[in-house]
């Protein structure tokens, strides 16, 4: 995603009742032996040194600093403590892997400089201000049920899942799709479901349907399906454009009470494209269209 400070790139009552291993990120109970344990039984075999794990912990307080500058940047000098704590909660370095290569990207964890990084099979691990930005633009609440299309890394639904109390997220990629089902267990994050599929078409089983949607990858216009299970008083935060090209921008989408449909154009963004079904249907007419 790009947003424009300069652009940024992107190519997610649980807060407060985080699982131990979490709840305690930053003390003793997440140190290099927890990292390695949670990477093995995610089936990801890695090693780290003491120093280099050291190193990467001493870069988060900064980029912690830096996410919440971010954001009262561009939230009207409000930063949502409930994003700031699901950040802190969360150990990125878990996160940083290339799914293809099977390499360890962890030592770029928390860089001052953010960007996205790849994870192999076209896919990539977004920025974390971007990534912040769009979380705090979901007004993500205890209570709600959020879906995300595109698990990529699982960090973004990983995010959503310490603030709301269910977390849903489907991704295209079969292998890189299966891969990330493992790697939220070891960290107890166990309110998020995730599936292999097409986002096109949402994930309709759900009954009652979503307070959030999100979505991490750029439509050419709006899936039917993903306003039809957006629930009265949701929002719905996608990015929409053509493929690969810039004039990309981020739309956010509400829903009244009534199941009247507004929209909002918020910042220009860059992402990779939806694929599957977008790539193949046109546009039907009863698409949402941004107003």
């Amino acid at each position: 995603m790009t947003i424009t400070r300069r652009p940024l790139l992107l190519g997610a009552l649980a807060a407060l009742a985080a699982p131990p291993a979490l709840r305690a990120q930053g003390s003793p109970a997440w140190n290099r032996e927890a990292y390695l344990a949670a990477m093995r039984a995610s089936g990801r075999e890695t090693s780290m040194t003491e120093q280099t794990f050291a190193a990467i912990q001493a870069r988060k307080p900064a980029a912690m600093r830096r996410i919440e500058t971010y954001l009262k940047s561009r939230f009207n000098n409000e930063a949502d403590p409930a994003v700031l704590r699901a950040f802190e909660a969360l150990p990125r370095e878990y996160f940083h892997w290339n799914y293809e290569g099977r390499s360890n990207g962890a030592t770029n964890a928390y860089e001052a400089d953010p960007k996205p990084w790849g994870l192999g099979f076209g896919s990539a691990l977004s920025d974390y201000l971007g990534q912040a930005y769009m979380t705090q633009a979901c007004q993500a609440k205890p209570e709600h049920v959020a879906l995300e299309i595109g698990t990529g890394s699982g960090f973004q639904a990983a995010l959503l899942s310490r603030i709301v109390s269910k977390q849903y997220s489907i991704e295209i990629i079969n292998p890189l799709g299966t891969a990330v089902q493992r790697i939220f267990s070891p960290l107890g994050l166990t309110n998020v479901e995730t599936r292999v599929g097409d986002g096109f078409f949402g994930w309709p089983e759900v009954q009652g349907g979503f307070d959030i949607i999100i979505v991490t990858c750029a439509a050419q216009y709006v899936p039917p399906a993903l306003i039809q299970q957006l629930k009265p008083g949701g929002r719905l935060v996608i990015p929409i454009g053509q493929p690969f090209r810039r004039g990309q921008f981020l739309y956010i989408y509400t829903k009244d009470d009534d199941g009247r449909v507004r929209s909002r154009k918020d910042v220009g963004v860059y992402f990779i494209p939806m694929t599957g079904a977008m790539m193949q249907q046109p546009r039907p007419r009863d698409a949402q269209a941004p107003q």
